[in-house]
C-alpha cells in the first residue's frame, strides 16, 4: 500500500472524521485523492495554505489543531512569558475562517496560553498591529490572501508583528515534524487554562488614526475627485471606508464586492494581478465618472489600482509600476518638507523591478534587496529599531502589489497603500496630469524598463515532481544565452552564490537559501524563476531594459516565452 493509499484508508477509518468528511472522501476521483494525500500540507515559511477538505495536504480542523498545538509548543519553549503574553488572532471572510479562529484560541487556552481575538474578521495588516498593541508573544491570521474560494490559510507571527523568518521558523518545523500526525496528535492540557480576550473597538482607532497620519500633504483639495474602491468581499472594507471618509475623499464603494461573501460571489478573482478582479469596478467607474479606482485584497495587506488614461482608456499598473510611481511622490514630498532622512532606505526583493531602484537612487536614498516575502522587511526594520541605530526606514514593497509605508506594520499594507495612492493620483489630478504621463515622465528621467511576471500550475504529487525537476535542472545548468543576449550573472540563491561569468568570480549572497534563480543579461535586462511558497505553481519574473519604451512590453513578454521553452514548460 502506497502512501496515498494508507494515508486515505487512515482518514476512512478515524472515528475522528466526520461522516460528512467520509462521505466526500468516498466519492473522491483518483486524481483528487492523490492531491489530497500524496503529502502532509506543507508549513512553509509563510505557513500553511490549501484547499479546504478532508485530507493530510488540506486546511482541515485537524491539520489547524496539529499546527495550532505545534506554534502553542514553540511559543511556551521560547518565551518565559507566553502564557500570560498571549497571542492575537484574526481571520479573513473565507469559510472556516470564524471556526479555525475558535479552534486556535481554544487550543492555545487549554495550553496555558491566553488568546485575544477580534469580534469579527479584520486584515493582516491589523492582525500584524494588534501582536505590537497588545504586547503578545506570537500572532496567528487565517487567510488564504488572494486565492481562490476554495482555500484557506494559516500564518504565524513573531513578537514584532512580523511572520517567521527561516531562522525563527526552524525549530516550529522541528517541532511539527516531532508530533503525532494530525489525527494522533493530542493537546497536553495545562492546569492553569488560559483566557480569550475580545479586542475592543479602541484598537480599530488607534490602527485607523495611525494610517491617517502618514499623509503627506493632507491639506490638497479634495472636492470632486472620486474614487471606486472594492475589498473584493474581504476584510479591509470598514477600515477602509473609515480612512477615506475621515480624510474628506468621495468615495464610491462596489456595493456587491463589500458584503464578506467567503464565495466571493460578486468578482471573477479576488486576486488584484488579474485584470479580471477589476471588471466590475471599471464599470462603476465609468457610470460614475470616477478617474481612480483602488481595491485591496481578502485579507487586506495588498492592493490594485486603475486609473483614467490620458487616452480616455482606463488603464492598470503592476505592482512595480505603481510602487515605483509612488515612491517618487513620497520621496519628492518629503524632501520638499525637509523631512526626507538623510540615512533614509528602501527595502525590495530579488524580484523587484530595478525602476523603484533608479527612482531611490536618484534622491540619494539607498536600497536594500532582500528574497520575496515581506517578513524579511519586516524583520530588517527591527532589526535596525532594536539596534537603535541604522537606515530609516522609508518605504517597502513587493512586486505584487504589497507595500508599507509607515512601520507601525510589519507586513503589507493595503489600506495605507490605497490611501497614499490615492492621494498620488489626487496630486497629479489637481495638477492636471494623467497617471501614464506622470509614469512616462519618471521613466524618461530615470530610465525605461517593462517588468512581469507568469505563473504556472503544478498541481497533484506530479506537477510537483514537475516542478522540482525544472528547478533543479536551472540549478545546474543555465542557458548561456537568451534571445541573442549572453547571461552575464547567475544568482542562485539554493546554492548561496552570485556567479559573475564575464570577471569569473563567485560571491556568497548573504541571504537564507531559496529555490530561487536570476540571469542577468548583457543588456541588463533579467529573468527569475522560483516556485511559489504558498501554491502549487511556479512563478517567472523578467524585466526588459531599454534606452525607450519602444517594444519593451512585446521584450519582456518574449523573454518569458523564451526561458519558459528553454526549461521545457509548455503551459
Amino acid at each position: 500500500m502506497n502512501q496515498v493509499e494508507s494515508s486515505f484508508q487512515r482518514w476512512l477509518n478515524s472515528p475522528k472524521v466526520s461522516e460528512e468528511d467520509k462521505k466526500t472522501l468516498n466519492a473522491m476521483s483518483l486524481k483528487e485523492r492523490d492531491d489530497a494525500f500524496f503529502q502532509d500540507i506543507e508549513f512553509g515559511t509563510a505557513g500553511m495554505r490549501g484547499v479546504i477538505g478532508p485530507g493530510t495536504n488540506r486546511m482541515n480542523e485537524h491539520t489547524v489543531k496539529k499546527a495550532t498545538i505545534a506554534f502553542a509548543l514553540y511559543l511556551l519553549e521560547k518565551y518565559p512569558n507566553a502564557r500570560q503574553a498571549g497571542v492575537a488572532i484574526s481571520h479573513d471572510n473565507r469559510h472556516l475562517s470564524r471556526e479555525f479562529t475558535l479552534e486556535s484560541a481554544e487550543i492555545l487556552n487549554q495550553m496555558g496560553i491566553n488568546a485575544y481575538i477580534f469580534d469579527s474578521l479584520r486584515p493582516t495588516p491589523e492582525l500584524s498591529f494588534a501582536v505590537r498593541y497588545a504586547h503578545c508573544v506570537g500572532g496567528i491570521m487565517i487567510t488564504a490572501s488572494h486565492n481562490p474560494k476554495q482555500y484557506n490559510g494559516y500564518k504565524v507571527y513573531d513578537e514584532t508583528g512580523c511572520q517567521l523568518v527561516p531562522t525563527k521558523i526552524k525549530r516550529l518545523l522541528e517541532i511539527i515534524a516531532e508530533l503525532p500526525d494530525e489525527l494522533s496528535v493530542e493537546v497536553k492540557e495545562d492546569a492553569h487554562k488560559g483566557k480569550t480576550t475580545i479586542f475592543d473597538q479602541k484598537i480599530d482607532d488607534d490602527y485607523v488614526a495611525l494610517v491617517k497620519k502618514i499623509q503627506v500633504w493632507p491639506s490638497l483639495d479634495k472636492k470632486g475627485f472620486k474614487i471606486v474602491y472594492t475589498p473584493q468581499h474581504g476584510t479591509s472594507y470598514e477600515n477602509a471606508m473609515r480612512v477615506f471618509q475621515e480624510l474628506g475623499y468621495e468615495v464610491i464603494p462596489v456595493a456587491s464586492q463589500c458584503v464578506h461573501d467567503p464565495d466571493f460571489g460578486a468578482t471573477l478573482s479576488p486576486n488584484p494581478e488579474m485584470a479580471e478582479a477589476f471588471i466590475e469596478p471599471l464599470k462603476l467607474a465609468k457610470e460614475v465618472g470616477a478617474p481612480f479606482v483602488v481595491m485591496t485584497d481578502p485579507d487586506g495587506d495588498r492592493c490594485g489600482v486603475a486609473y483614467l488614461s490620458s487616452k480616455g482608456t482606463y488603464e492598470r499598473f503592476t505592482g512595480n509600476e505603481s510602487a515605483a510611481l509612488l515612491l517618487d511622490y513620497l520621496l519628492d514630498g518629503y524632501q520638499k518638507q525637509g523631512r526626507l532622512p538623510k540615512n533614509g532606505v528602501v527595502y525590495d526583493t530579488i524580484v523587484s523591478s530595478s525602476l523603484a531602484k533608479k527612482v531611490a537612487e536618484s534622491y540619494k536614498v539607498k536600497v536594500e534587496s532582500f528574497l520575496t516575502g515581506f517578513k524579511y522587511i519586516g524583520e530588517r526594520i527591527h532589526h535596525y529599531e532594536s539596534l537603535g541605530v541604522g537606515p530609516t526606514f522609508v518605504f517597502g514593497y513587493e512586486e505584487s502589489y504589497g507595500c508599507l509605508i509607515s512601520p507601525f506594520v510589519r507586513d503589507k499594507d493595503g489600506i495605507q497603500a490605497i490611501l497614499l495612492y490615492t492621494e498620488m493620483a489626487l496630486s497629479y489630478y489637481r495638477k492636471g496630469i494623467p497617471l501614464d504621463t506622470a509614469y512616462h515622465a519618471l521613466e524618461e528621467r530615470v530610465g525605461f524598463v517593462s517588468s512581469l511576471s507568469e505563473s504556472v500550475y503544478f498541481e497533484g504529487s506530479e506537477g510537483s515532481l514537475a516542478m522540482k525537476k525544472i528547478m533543479d535542472e536551472l540549478h545546474q545548468r543555465v542557458p548561456e544565452e537568451i534571445l541573442g543576449q549572453k547571461v552575464i550573472k547567475v544568482e542562485d540563491y539554493q546554492k548561496g552564490e552570485i556567479r559573475d561569468l564575464v570577471k569569473g568570480e563567485t560571491v556568497p549572497t548573504n541571504m537564507d537559501k531559496s529555490d530561487v534563480v536570476k540571469l542577468t543579461l548583457e543588456d541588463t535586462s533579467w529573468i527569475a524563476v522560483r516556485p511559489s511558497g504558498t501554491e502549487p505553481k511556479c512563478k517567472f519574473y523578467v524585466e526588459a531594459v531599454g534606452k525607450s519604451d519602444a517594444h519593451l512590453d512585446e521584450r519582456a513578454k518574449e523573454l518569458v516565452k523564451e526561458i519558459k521553452r528553454l526549461l521545457g514548460v509548455k503551459a
